[in-house]
């Protein structure tokens, strides 16, 4: 299962952004730490003139749109006094998704057996692209296994703080554990609640 630890909060991003992405994510990390989330990553496009994109989630690995709307509350002030941005921006905060950014160590150790694609900012073995399944994570490699020239794989070991994207591939597998996962919490959040149901309705009883 892909969740989040708790002790996991403070863990440091190892792809990381650039240039005025860079720049925001240096304001909003410490701010959303502060609230209990974690930063996944900060994108900077064109789109609506100018829309800047905050990635967050939870120790355990949710963000829900309460979550969003207070994370935003916070954020914006603290953007507003930084300034960051030269021009009129559109601030969009969001989860990761289940075709989530891998930042962290730990991410790749979560998504194993999970299909990744890699873009390296500086080559292994004369390549920056990769795609394959997950291993798990060495020191401070990532290990995926990819198809060779002939049909046969190999594992490579990637240096993560090397690289300039990482993301799980969007496939069945993928998708039908986020469901999953999804209907677990939904069990257990019923379940959580059923005693306090319970104990509310022997207090209307008396």
């Amino acid at each position: 299962m892909f969740t989040a630890t708790e002790n996991g909060l403070n863990e440091p991003r190892l792809v990381t952004e650039t240039g005025l992405a860079a720049r925001i994510a240096a304001i909003a990390e410490p701010v959303l730490s502060g609230l209990g989330y974690r930063l996944v990553r900060v994108r900077v496009s064109g789109r609506d003139g100018m829309t800047v994109q905050i990635m967050a989630e939870r120790p355990d690995g949710t963000f829900t749109i309460e979550d969003c709307e207070a994370a935003s509350r916070t954020l914006s002030p603290s953007l507003d006094v930084e300034d960051p941005v030269p021009s009129g921006y559109r601030l969009e905060l969001s989860s990761p998704g289940i075709d989530r950014p891998l930042v962290r160590m730990s991410d790749f150790e979560r998504a194993r057996g999970h299909e990744a694609k890699v873009e390296m900012a500086v080559p292994v073995d004369g390549r920056k692209r990769f795609r394959g399944e997950i291993e798990g994570a060495e020191g401070t490699n990532a290990l995926l296994r990819i198809a060779g020239a002939e049909g046969e794989t190999q594992t490579v070991r990637l240096p993560v703080g090397d690289m300039a994207e990482a993301r799980l591939v969007l496939t069945d597998a993928l998708i039908a554990e986020s469901l999953k996962r999804g209907k677990d919490a939904e069990r257990a959040a019923e379940a959580a609640d059923k005693p306090i149901q319970r104990a509310a309705q022997g207090r209307a009883r008396r």
